[in-house]
């Protein structure tokens, strides 16, 4: 009998919090979203007050998060301080591999947004050339997995280098001022290290760059599918303005990148916003990649990339807004 009881009393209790987090989530105060230099789209959104504007009849603030990279926005979103991150389509992999709990539901941009970076009179020429080297990188973005892919492709991995665990902006300083031999780089910062200072993009692989993807915490979105796909319909908003608008675009990021115009015109030229659709094309890019990585020895061999990718990507919200 006391077992019975017990059993029910816990089972009232489950359904109370069941009930408490429902009427919690039912009553949404504020939508925690980020905003990058690596994702133009944001800063439309967050300068022209798109979201504010959307939920001020419901009552819901606003509260936008600068991500510094996809592995800031990826320690948000697991923190529960973001509802929505962006990050690159592999970082994002690597993120639900280690158990952060997010769904991809859309593409802010389709970027060459990161190479391998030296100096101008660098004797570095190829990626062979970086073995017993110093390297400046952002573990867990996609510069770093760019750069383990490209070693790989080399015939060598991160045990043949010594990486430096800088955020983007300290490693373009490291490698202009010699402390490193290259910096697996990221624009805008990669751009200006282009136009400011001749730095010179050694290794470029296009197709190695995996989209810019905006990722939602899996509760949130259970909890609150209505109010995702509001907040896609206003990025879809903001994205069609910028590809409209590209001076008023470029205008956006050189003033929250603080960087000359000519910087930011090399990184747009190079950022693709012509859609917001996610899916096969995406999960195709990001299952590649995370193979490449098992490869490498960075992910477990044993890993399903393909499940964990599809499982991830979750294309219903992007359809019901026609993105």
């Amino acid at each position: 009998m006391t077992s019975m009881i017990t059993r029910r009393a816990l089972g009232a209790a489950a359904l109370a919090t069941v009930a408490t987090r429902g009427a919690r989530a039912a009553k949404v105060e504020e939508i925690r979203i980020d905003w990058a230099t690596y994702n133009p789209v944001s800063l439309v959104l967050k300068d022209q007050k798109l979201l504010e504007t959307a939920f001020a009849k419901d009552g819901i603030a606003i509260r936008w998060v600068q991500s510094a990279g996809s592995n800031k926005a990826l320690e948000f979103l697991n923190a529960g301080s973001l509802d929505f991150g962006s990050t690159a389509g592999a970082a994002a992999l690597i993120g639900k591999v280690n158990g952060n709990p997010i769904k991809s539901i859309y593409v802010y941009s389709r970027p060459e947004w990161t190479a391998l970076v030296t100096q101008a009179n660098s004797p570095i020429k190829t990626v062979a050339d970086l073995k017993g080297q110093r390297i400046a990188v952002t573990r867990g973005t996609d510069p770093h997995i760019f750069l383990v892919r490209a070693l790989a492709d080399a015939g060598l991995s991160e045990k043949d280098v010594k990486l430096v665990l800088l955020q983007h902006a300290d490693g373009r300083t490291a490698m202009e001022r010699g402390d490193v031999a290259a910096w697996a780089g990221l624009d805008p910062m990669m751009a200006a290290a282009e136009v400011e200072s001749g730095a010179r993009l050694f290794y470029r692989k296009p197709e190695a760059n995996t989209w810019g993807v905006l990722n939602v915490r899996e509760e949130f979105a259970a909890a609150n599918p209505e109010i995702v796909r509001r907040v896609l319909a206003t990025y879809e908003t903001a994205r069609k303005w910028s590809l409209a608008h590209p001076a008023e675009l470029n205008a956006a990021l050189v003033a929250a990148a603080k960087l000359p115009e000519a910087v930011i015109a090399r990184q747009l030229e190079r950022t693709d916003i012509s859609s917001g659709q996610i899916g096969d094309k995406q999960a195709s890019t990001i299952i590649e990649a995370g193979k490449a990585l098992q490869s490498a020895g960075v992910l477990d061999a044993s890993l399903d990339m393909a499940a964990i990718t599809n499982g991830m990507i979750d294309p219903s919200y992007g359809r019901a807004i026609g993105a």
